[in-house]
């Protein structure tokens, strides 16, 4: 996010490079940038004749390395950007003599989307040379709360950690998803505003109540109650609540819970760092901790391999998702 920033803050003041190789797992970094320069490199009227967007399925390296050639119209420059380059993965490498001398008139920006250079090779040491060689890597789910709180951030909002995770549990690690819901919210709330569980609830239709979230917290504080109210709601709406990513949700949290166990500092600063987590959830494991001893976690990480085997049709193909989920809650919380 940080290189995103350093890239951007460049292009600003006029330090703008004859090439820009954008690689890697997370698209919506490669098309953050990519969409900056479109819109930002040349004023509007120099864009008709100066400024192409290709897609690597319909074209070769040669012709890409031909237009990069051309020199701009009427204008000091012209840009060129190859979306999906990565279908041009197989004769990539044959960039690299245009790489070694770019044209220094020609922005030349490739998308190279869920893949990356051999760094042995020598197209990345000379894009390296004469270029801006940009790699991101996927974010884990733990990064992802931080990482919408910065961005609200950025655009002058706040939001509560508790509403943060609710959009990561349902959104997962799609930035771009994550991204369109944000700008919703925008739509609504005005500048300033701290988004709160119940704005995300009223606005993009995640329960507040229930959620795997909640149900996570339920069962690490023994709540019993609440946490069958919870999978009976999880039942009775499974396209929205699919046991897969509950399963999964809570694997996670109890293999941190073990973690957590092992720990001889328990201070809030060192669980923390330890297990990635926002400081605020903390207390979470701490309760839990108290509520499972490292031998019932360790059981229960089992139970939670056994029904994610289950969940995905092996061994119980017939039976309710909604069964399945009950059976595990009965054997976690036993």
């Amino acid at each position: 996010m940080d290189e995103v920033k350093s890239i951007v803050t460049a292009i600003k003041k006029g330090d703008i490079k004859p090439i820009y190789f954008l690689m890697g797992e997370e698209p919506y970094f490669i098309d953050k940038i990519a969409d900056f320069i479109e819109d930002n490199v040349l004023r509007e009227d120099e864009k008709g004749f100066n400024q192409m967007v290709l897609y690597g399925r319909d074209v070769t390296v040669d012709d890409i390395v031909g237009n990069a050639k051309r020199y701009p119209m009427m204008a000091e420059r012209q840009v060129i950007i190859v979306k999906e380059a990565q279908d041009l993965s197989r004769t990539i490498e044959q960039l690299v003599n245009y790489a070694e001398n770019p044209q220094p008139s020609t922005v030349l920006v490739i998308c190279y989307k869920y893949k990356k250079l051999d760094k042995r090779k020598k197209l990345h040491k000379a894009i390296s040379k004469n270029g801006v060689l940009y790699e991101n890597k996927r974010l884990y789910e733990n990064q992802v709360a931080d990482w919408i709180r910065k961005e609200l951030q950025g655009r002058h909002y706040q939001i509560a950690p508790k509403a943060a995770q609710m959009l990561v549990e349902f959104l997962g690690t799609d930035l771009s998803k994550i991204d369109n819901e944000l700008q919703k919210l925008q739509l609504v709330c005005r500048e300033g505003t701290n988004i709160t569980p119940e704005i995300i609830e009223e606005n993009i239709g995640i329960s507040k109540d229930f959620n795997n979230f909640e149900l996570r917290k339920a069962i690490g504080m023994r709540d019993e109650v609440k946490a069958h109210q919870i999978v009976n709601y999880f039942s009775q709406n499974p396209k929205d609540n699919p046991m897969v990513m509950t399963v999964s949700l809570l694997f996670s949290f109890f293999s941190q819970l073990l973690q957590y166990h092992g720990l001889n500092d328990k201070s809030k600063s060192n669980v923390a760092k330890a297990l990635k987590v926002n400081p605020y959830f903390v207390s979470d494991y701490s309760i839990a901790a108290g509520n499972y001893p490292m031998k019932k976690v360790s059981q229960i990480v089992s139970y939670l391999r056994e029904a994610d085997v289950q969940s995905k049709g092996v061994g119980a193909a017939n039976v309710p998702q909604g069964d399945l989920l009950k059976e595990l809650l009965v054997k976690v919380m036993r």
